[in-house]
C-alpha cells in the first residue's frame, strides 16, 4: 500500500508533475485552468486510507473556454490517455467502472500503457456550475436561487484546491459563492430559529408519556437543527450527513458545545436529555447575541407553559431575526413561503438535492 497522501495534496502533485508538463509539451497555446472540485470527501479534506477504494486517487478537472472544449478536447483527452503514466506515488491513474456498472463511481485498476483510462474530466466553467447549481456565470442571482442551492453543492464550488486558473474564471466564480449574501444569511437564521422553536418542547413530551424512541429521535433531530444553526452563526457551509459532525467538529464554538450535544444524545432519560439541551440552547442563544444581528435577547430558558418541559421559546429569535431584515426580496419570500427557508431547512431527499435541475424548480416555493 503506497503512503497515503490527502487527495488534494496528491493532485496538486499530479498536476505540476505531470499533467501540466504533458499539456505545455502537446498544447503549449491551450489556455486552461486546473482544479480538484466537486463531489468526493477528498475535495472537502476529509478523506482517509478508506476512501482510496472508489473515485479516490490521481483525477483533475481541466476547464475550458466554451471554443476550446468543442473543437480540442477531443484531442486533449486522448493525448492525456496516451503520455500519462499507469501510476503516480503509487497508485493508478487508470479507472474502470466499478461493479454498479454506467453512472455508477468508478475504480482504480490496472492500466495499460499508452491507453489510460484517466479520471481527467474536461468541462467549461458554465457547464460546470450548472450541473453544481444550475446556473450560469454572468447569471444575476436572486435570493430565491440561494435558497435553492444545497449548501453541500455549494461545497463542492468553493472547497477543493486550485492549482491553475488560466482562464481567470474559476477564481471570481468560487469567490462568488463563498457565502451567503447578509439577507439570505439572516433568512437563514431565522428560519433555523424557528424549526427549533417547532420541536423544542416534544422531546420531553414524548418521553412523558412513555415514549423513549420518539424522545429520542427528536433529540437527535434538535441536536443536528443547533448544530446547523451554529454553521450559519460562523458563515460556513455545513456537509451533508456523512460530513456533518467532522466539519461541525471544526468550527470555533464545538469545543465548547460538542460535549453537551454528546451528552444529550447518551442521554438514557428525557429528563437527562432535557438538562443537556438546554445547555445547548443557552449556549447558542449567547451566540446569538453576540453576532449582534438583532438587539440583545434573554438566552435564559423556561418552563412551557408551565409544563415540565424546559424550552428557549426559540420563536423569540426567529421573529427578530425576520424584523432586522430590511431586503424587499426577502420580506417578500417571509410574506409567501413563511419560515420555510432553504432548501437544507425543507428537504432532505439525496435525489433532489443532487439534481440542479430539479432544486431550481423549488423557486417557485418564493417567486410570485
Amino acid at each position: 500500500m503506497p503512503q497515503f497522501l490527502s487527495g488534494v495534496k496528491l493532485n496538486r502533485r499530479y498536476y505540476h508533475e505531470i499533467v501540466q508538463p504533458i499539456l505545455a509539451t502537446h498544447f503549449p497555446d491551450l489556455v486552461y485552468s486546473a482544479a480538484l472540485m466537486g463531489f468526493g470527501s477528498d475535495v472537502l479534506g476529509y478523506d482517509t486510507p478508506l476512501s482510496t477504494d472508489h473515485e479516490w486517487g490521481p483525477r483533475l478537472l481541466l476547464f475550458l473556454s466554451e471554443e476550446d472544449e468543442t473543437t480540442v478536447a477531443p484531442r486533449i483527452f486522448s493525448v492525456l490517455s496516451e503520455q500519462l503514466p499507469t501510476s503516480f506515488l503509487g497508485y493508478s491513474t487508470n479507472f474502470e467502472l466499478g461493479t454498479e456498472g454506467e453512472g455508477g463511481p468508478r475504480v482504480r485498476g490496472e492500466a495499460i500503457a499508452g491507453a489510460v483510462k484517466h479520471h481527467i474530466d474536461l468541462w467549461t466553467v458554465d457547464r460546470f456550475l450548472r450541473r453544481e447549481l444550475g446556473v450560469e456565470s454572468a447569471q444575476t442571482l436572486h435570493a430565491a436561487d440561494w435558497l435553492v442551492f444545497p449548501q453541500q453543492k455549494l461545497l463542492e464550488v468553493t472547497a477543493g484546491a486550485m492549482y491553475h486558473d488560466g482562464l481567470g474564471q474559476l477564481i471570481p466564480q468560487r469567490r462568488r459563492f463563498d457565502y451567503y449574501p447578509l439577507a439570505v444569511w439572516l433568512y437563514l437564521i431565522s428560519a433555523q430559529w424557528m424549526r427549533l422553536s417547532q420541536e423544542e418542547a416534544f422531546m420531553g413530551r414524548c418521553g412523558d408519556v412513555g415514549d423513549e424512541i420518539g424522545s429520542r429521535i427528536i433529540a437527535v433531530r434538535l441536536v443536528r437543527d443547533l448544530m446547523r444553526l451554529c454553521f450559519l452563526f460562523e458563515r460556513r457551509y455545513a456537509p451533508y450527513s456523512k460530513w456533518l459532525g467532522t466539519a461541525f467538529a471544526r468550527l470555533a464554538c464545538a469545543k465548547s458545545l460538542n460535549p453537551i450535544l454528546r451528552n444529550a444524545l447518551a442521554a438514557t432519560t428525557w429528563q437527562e436529555r432535557q438538562c443537556h439541551l438546554s445547555q445547548a440552547y443557552e449556549a447558542v442563544a449567547r451566540m446569538h447575541n453576540d453576532l449582534r444581528i438583532t438587539a440583545p435577547l434573554d438566552p435564559t430558558v423556561s418552563l412551557y407553559f408551565g409544563r415540565p418541559y424546559i424550552v428557549l421559546y426559540a420563536n423569540r429569535f426567529a421573529e427578530a431575526t425576520r424584523q432586522a431584515i430590511d431586503d424587499e426580496e426577502i420580506q417578500a419570500i417571509f410574506a409567501k413561503a413563511g419560515y420555510i427557508g432553504g432548501i437544507d431547512q425543507f428537504a432532505d431527499s439525496t435525489d433532489l438535492q443532487g439534481n440542479a435541475t430539479l432544486c431550481m424548480r423549488l423557486k417557485a416555493l418564493f417567486e410570485n
